[in-house]
């Protein structure tokens, strides 16, 4: 290149030529196909590496090479001039509008903008096309991993290994589904998982792959997990009665309280509709229904109620319930939990008691005398001795303190609450 005026010549021109000795040490270079010296650097820094490359360049030192998405066709003899030990090579773009080249042009224009992460290399491990999807993955651009090396991006180790499985598919010819372990841009570790498969390009096989990302998957299904196993832990070994409900009303899945509760084996309860296990002519149940179609049809999110709840023994007991519904969808609910937090004594089904009787019950654990509890409701002496009577009777109490101690464990009067007051207005055995 001692020409002054063909060094000239090539300056306008889309070619880009060298002079390098022996250790790759550049004497000269030039040419208009680059316009900056940094550009020219990584492109002499790329033919260096095909060089080194077995069994690359062919014998005759000549191949197309791709290049920040463009493609030169490079000449590159490998014999020295004894004289100054030197290697000389000329670049020649030969498209300077590349498009996708026809044997994966279909590919690329399907995939080039979608999430997906796609790619197409040679048998040496270059790219030939990227989408943007991909180039993401490295944190650069398409266009920059275009004509570059696997080892220019992913650790040696890891290219290695890339390097492996793209010659298992060019050696195999057939698709190779593949789970990819990578670091994300924020340190944190990535997974993705495709395919892998031959295609061909400018008269050779290369290996072509789409990914999808499923770290963020990957990261629910664990929270997911996590949060049904902590679920779980309370469900089981809390103590509380408590049942998932399907829509329609029936036991999903229950603890082992809640089977308990009612005296069945827990195979029997799940299953089983939820209204079965309620008093059926207890007070309350239609009010009970219209809060539950509230419910499912998400005009309310939860509710806390009392019920009255019949074991297979044929007894009964008051139970304070919390309902809250599961399920993200805007208009109906798939499921509901029901947890058990207060329960009374079991007991016989009794007649229902009075408004008089309750109030009556009342005053009395608030330590009222007989006369007292008759000058507040405006009743005789006579009339409350009667109601007492009555009380002893239905709830199974001999004494003052008896009947005041059995108003509380059978549900009727609240264990929270000072002044004391009917534990619901609609208990089973009150008439309001």
């Amino acid at each position: 290149m001692d020409d002054s005026s063909l060094k000239a010549l090539l300056d306008d021109l889309p070619v880009f030529w060298w002079e390098v000795d022996q250790p790759w040490q550049v004497r000269e270079k030039g040419g208009g196909a680059f316009a900056d010296t940094g550009t020219a650097q990584r492109f002499l820094d790329r033919i260096r590496q095909e060089v080194a490359d077995p069994g690359h360049p062919p014998r005759d030192g000549r191949w197309l090479a791709r290049f920040d998405g463009r493609t030169f066709d490079v000449s590159c003899p490998r014999d020295t001039t004894p004289a100054h030990h030197r290697t000389h090579g000329l670049a020649v773009e030969v498209d300077t509008h590349p498009e996708a080249p026809r044997g994966y042009a279909a590919f690329a224009d399907l995939v080039d903008l979608a999430p997906a992460a796609a790619f197409i290399r040679d048998r040496h491990g270059r790219y030939l096309w990227a989408n943007h999807a991909y180039a993401h993955l490295y944190g650069t651009s398409a266009q920059e991993l275009t004509g570059r090396h696997i080892e220019d991006f992913d650790a040696p180790a890891e290219a290695v290994q890339f390097r492996a499985l793209d010659q298992e598919i060019l050696s195999r010819g057939t698709p190779v589904r593949h789970t990819l372990d990578y670091r994300r841009l924020d340190g944190s570790a990535g997974h993705a998982v495709g395919h892998r498969f031959p295609v061909r390009e400018d008269g050779q096989t290369c290996v072509a792959g789409i990914y999808v990302d499923i770290t963020d998957h990957l990261r629910a299904m664990v929270q997911r997990r996590e949060a049904e196993e902590h679920l779980q832990a309370l469900r089981d070994h809390t103590g509380l009665p408590c049942a998932l409900l399907s829509a329609g009303g029936r036991v999903v899945e229950a603890s082992a309280a809640a089977a308990e509760l009612f005296g069945l084996p827990l195979p029997d309860l799940v299953g089983r509709p939820a209204h079965t296990l309620l008093t059926p002519a207890a007070p309350g149940l239609d009010r009970l229904h219209r809060r539950w179609r509230g419910l499912i049809s998400r005009r309310t999110r939860r509710v806390e109620t009392s019920v009255t709840l019949d074991d297979t023994h044929g007894l009964q007991r008051r139970a304070r319930v919390h309902l809250t519904t599961v399920g993200h969808s805007a208009d109906r609910a798939r499921h509901v939990w029901a947890v058990v937090t207060h329960q009374s004594l079991a007991h016989e089904a009794h007649p229902p008691l009075t408004a008089a009787q309750i109030r009556i019950l009342t005053l009395l654990a608030e330590g009222s005398s007989n006369s007292d509890i008759a000058t507040s409701l405006k009743l005789s002496r006579q009339t409350i001795d009667y109601h007492l009577g009555r009380l002893r009777e239905a709830l199974g109490a001999a004494t003052r303190p008896a009947l005041v101690a059995r108003a509380y464990v059978l549900g009727i009067l609240s264990p929270g609450a000072w002044p004391p007051r009917s534990a619901t207005a609609g208990y089973p055995l009150s008439t309001v």
